[in-house]
């Protein structure tokens, strides 16, 4: 479970005040026509209605299990990033700098002939060396090995920080070693997921015979691996479980823990990490941890040499020949998502070369495609949002005014983080070689899992970002009570320089209104204005947040996203009230920036109808069933057309900018309706 909340949505923007050039330049609509489908009623479905047309005029490719106008940003900057990475990859470059990383890495996952030539090469030494494995006593240190080479046998332990107290780092060790993720395709009996489990046997049996392994030994390791992987499913905690924040904080001497899970040879593993003066700990899941060290006491060692060898294929898979990469493919993309085609290896190059040096390219594209004026224009659109939220909590019927006063407190404490760091990352002890591309993948993850555990201990850099800068998407953290909007998603659908304030209103306001909405959404609530896990919340106001929050549980529960598959309102619950929130507070935005200069209306829309299109467009996409199903296993976020058509039923503006009634599909009376920002 992450500790920040990372929002496939969100965005940010420039702010919108409406100022014209001298030329006096008209601004326009923003609104795309021919996205709409205008056969549909808008309250039938807002969503077919605002979005029907780009549906229909984007039909998926092979490529994709989802493809949507958001997906259209992210391709835009994927192709930014191609261009400013093939530029240096085309000539040489001095040994250790940023160009020659970047350049070289490229060429090396591009080399297809290489790759196919050294087959099961770069991960033989490693198989080999699990092979060799002869007691349990050296698995330890071999699981921290792993992790750091990003394959996280068992469980995870990252760094971050300690949510009592938020100034220091902590380390914390959490449930994980699936292959498939999520333990409901482990354990539960529906036909679907079945033949998912099934499939994914399959696949692993394929897997270890092109690593080399006889017939008999790959179905050996299947019945291994699934053993193991079934018993930590069944320890793990559910997604909804996990996002409870007070029950997966467990912090704790060393010295208990290593009384509580005596199986376990701690001082092996954390010396294996680099922590073996380490004193405190987070234990997010202790059940899972406890079964972890009963699966190292009482699986057969040879099974588990099977299971720590597929982590180290499956794993590797991607950056090995084209053999593996299909069969990774075959399964992840196709069975799981419903891919049919997979992506061109640049985009995949591009992706490998992005993940290991992140804030290198980031600088590049900062440089070449983020307008200096961005930066400050965002500041101040940020600076209307905390307004409008600030004016709807003073208006809030059911809070009282001790709580709104420290609600208050948290969010003039907002930590605004727009378009890119102030201090970049050194990469200058990453080395990439002239070797294997799957060791230089290595390194880099060595290199980034020395860099999180050198904090351990160590008070909380609250300048660092989580992203970077060239990402499309955004993130609110409650340990550092901070909203971040990276550079690469200031651009059309979220923000139109050329657009008035009610399109950008309704589009990027909307996205900073529902990161803000995260500090006070159900999980962020629990949070202080300092980022420590305290209540602050009077008795009765919680009591009343939470009887509010169940009514957008409810009403999600009952949408049902494919034939007997339903949405799940607790998974998705903290993003389905950052959609209300930031509707709602960039509304209000929207009509204090224009109270004294009303707008027009526009291509035959009112400035509050485009507010709301806006919005919709931005969640205009294609989506197969085998992605739905995933998603809704998954995904704390609801699918594209529910973010439209599950909240805006909850949103008064909503039905009287298009005069929605109780004979319309959506309508919802006013006391089912959620009521909280």
């Amino acid at each position: 479970m992450k500790w920040i909340h990372y929002v496939t949505f969100l965005a940010a923007g420039m702010a919108i005040t409406g100022c014209k050039s001298k030329t006096e330049v008209p601004l326009t609509a923003g609104i795309r026509l021919e996205n709409l489908d205008t056969s549909v009623p808008p309250g039938t479905s807002f969503y077919e209605y605002a979005c029907g047309g780009w549906m229909k005029n984007h039909p998926l490719t092979n490529e994709y299990a989802r493809f949507g106008s958001f997906d259209m940003l992210a391709e835009n900057n994927r192709e930014q990033l191609q261009e400013l990475i093939e530029e240096l990859a085309e000539e040489q470059h001095p040994q250790g700098s940023i160009p020659q990383k970047v350049g070289d890495l490229y060429r090396i996952a591009m080399d297809s002939v290489t790759l196919n030539r050294e087959g099961t090469g770069p991960i033989r030494a490693g198989l080999a060396q699990l092979a060799g494995i002869q007691s349990v006593s050296e698995i330890y240190p071999l699981i921290a090995r792993m992790q750091r080479d990003g394959l996280s046998p068992y469980f995870g332990i990252s760094v971050g920080a300690d949510q009592t107290n938020s100034t220091m780092n902590l380390v914390r060790i959490s449930q994980g070693g699936l292959g498939m993720a999520e333990r409901d395709y482990y354990l539960s009996d529906d036909a679907s997921i079945r033949q998912i489990r099934e499939k994914y046997q399959g696949y692993i049996e394929e897997m270890f015979r092109l690593a080399g392994f006889s017939d008999a030994d790959a179905k050996g390791a299947v019945k291994a691996v699934m053993g193991i992987e079934t018993r930590l499913a069944r320890a793990a905690r559910s997604r909804v479980e996990l996002r409870d924040p007070h029950a997966n904080y467990n912090k704790q001497e060393v010295a208990t823990l290593k009384e509580n899970v005596a199986g376990f040879d701690w001082d092996a593993y954390l010396a294996a990490v680099g922590l073996a003066d380490l004193k405190e700990i987070n234990v997010g899941q202790p059940a899972s941890i406890q079964e972890v060290a009963s699966i190292l006491r009482t699986v057969p060692l040879a099974d588990q040499i099977a299971y720590l060898q597929w982590r180290l294929i499956n794993g590797a898979s991607s950056y090995l020949s084209d053999a593996f990469v299909a069969q990774n493919f075959e399964f992840y993309d196709k069975t799981m998502s419903g891919k049919q085609e997979i992506s061109p290896r640049w985009k995949r190059a591009v992706a490998t070369v992005d993940r290991a040096l992140g804030e290198a390219v980031g600088q590049m594209y900062v440089e070449r495609y983020f307008p200096a004026t961005a930066k400050e224009r965002m500041e101040k659109l940020v600076e209307n949002l905390q307004q409008a939220l600030g004016e709807r909590i003073d208006d809030l019927d059911w809070m009282s005014r001790d709580t709104k006063e420290k609600a208050h407190e948290k969010l003039s404490s907002f930590h605004v983080k727009i378009g890119y760091p102030d201090t970049w990352k050194d990469y200058s002890t990453l080395e990439i070689k002239d070797d294997s591309y799957w060791d230089n993948v290595r390194r880099a993850r060595n290199w980034a899992f020395a860099e999180m555990i050198a904090k351990a201990g160590k008070p909380v850099d609250r300048d660092e970002w989580f992203m970077t800068p060239q990402t499309v998407n955004a993130y609110y953290n409650p340990t550092t009570n901070e909203i971040c909007f990276p550079a690469g998603i200031l651009q059309y659908p979220f923000f139109d320089m050329e657009a008035d304030d009610a399109f950008n209103y309704g589009a990027i306001g909307v996205v900073i209104g529902h990161e803000m909405t995260h500090g006070f959404d159900d999980q962020g609530r629990k949070y202080d204005k300092e980022g420590n896990l305290r209540d602050w919340w009077t008795e009765e106001d919680a009591k009343k947040f939470e009887e509010r929050a169940g009514v957008m549980v409810a009403f999600f529960d009952s949408i049902q996203v494919l034939p007997d598959v339903y949405a799940n309102g607790n998974l998705t619950l903290g993003e389905n009230i950052a959609d209300y929130g930031g509707i709602q507070v960039s509304y209000q935005a929207f009509r204090n920036a224009t109270r004294h200069n009303e707008l027009p209306e526009k291509d035959g829309f009112t400035p509050e109808q485009r507010f709301f299109l806006a919005y919709a467009n931005v969640w205009a996409g294609n989506v197969r069933d085998e992605e739905i199903l995933r998603r809704t296993k998954t995904d704390p976020h609801s699918l594209g057309r529910w973010r439209v058509d599950g909240i805006l039923p909850h949103i008064g503006a909503w039905y009287e900018a298009f005069g929605i009634t109780g004979q319309d599909p959506l309508f919802l009376p006013v006391e089912e309706r959620v009521h909280i920002w």
